[in-house]
């Protein structure tokens, strides 16, 4: 296994030090899965699923900062699965992950449904409509040409124990299509945050975490800023706490 960057990739170091191998023509990590990373609150015992994992750093994430013990990732395209290999080999966490490669709506053998402690995804937030991008893969990972949110939660909820928790990052006009697919699947939003680049501007990205079988009833904290103002130079307190210390600050 090449443990290395082949032609059209790069290698980059990234927060907690993690050394990831990325395709320069395909998605490249980024703030939504920094955030969602750093939204998630589970214990290290648990064991967890990725919906979709690009180059596996949100599991890579978690696993360095003791949210789970492993990490199964289903992700449908050969060539992210066979990265996500890489980069856990690359950063000694072969041991505690698992890559289901294939279509998520197909998952199989299913001998582990409603076995995960927490189901998490940056799922694809486009609907299959309109001109694509160039790139197959990054149409693969915007667009939802195999599954949309309605495929993602189904899976999220088959695979949850009861009481399990699911959290998604996504994009706040599709808000109500999150949140009807959550509770048609027994997924039940518990806590909300909305996340704006700066105060006067609309949110950019929505964070959700939801319960299987959960009660109504949840909580809206106050919005992430990620910048203190219009410039976006001078990341906001919040931020630099979540880019410093890989979680959300107690007010939130």
């Amino acid at each position: 296994m090449q443990l290395f960057a082949n032609d059209g990739e790069r290698l980059d170091i990234v927060n907690d030090n993690i050394s990831l191998i990325q395709k320069k023509s395909g998605l490249v990590f980024g703030t939504d899965a920094l955030l969602l990373a750093a939204f998630i609150d589970e214990k290290k015992d648990t064991l967890a699923m990725e919906l979709g994992g690009g180059s596996g750093i949100i599991s890579f994430l978690l696993l360095t900062r003791h949210k789970a013990r492993h990490i199964a990732i289903a992700e449908l395209q050969p060539s992210y699965a066979e990265l996500i290999r890489r980069n856990a080999c690359l950063n000694q966490l072969d041991g505690q992950v698992t890559v289901l490669e294939g279509d998520l709506r197909t998952l199989s053998p299913n001998t582990d449904d409603g076995s995960y402690h927490y189901v998490f995804s940056n799922p694809p937030y486009m609907h299959h409509a309109g001109q694509l991008n160039e790139s197959n893969e990054k149409a693969l990972a915007r667009h939802e040409i195999c599954g949309g949110i309605q495929d993602f939660t189904a899976i999220a909820s088959k695979k949850l124990k009861y009481g399990g928790h699911f959290y998604c990052v996504f994009r706040p006009e599709r808000l109500a299509d999150l949140f009807t697919a959550m509770r048609q699947n027994e997924i039940e939003p518990k806590r909300m945050t909305m996340v704006h680049a700066s105060p006067a501007t609309p949110p950019c990205l929505v964070l959700v975490k939801g319960k299987r079988g959960g009660k109504p009833s949840m909580v809206c904290t106050k919005p992430l800023f990620l910048y203190s103002d219009h410039t976006h130079k001078e990341n906001s307190d919040a931020y630099r706490e979540i880019l410093e210390r890989g979680r959300f600050p107690t007010e939130f």
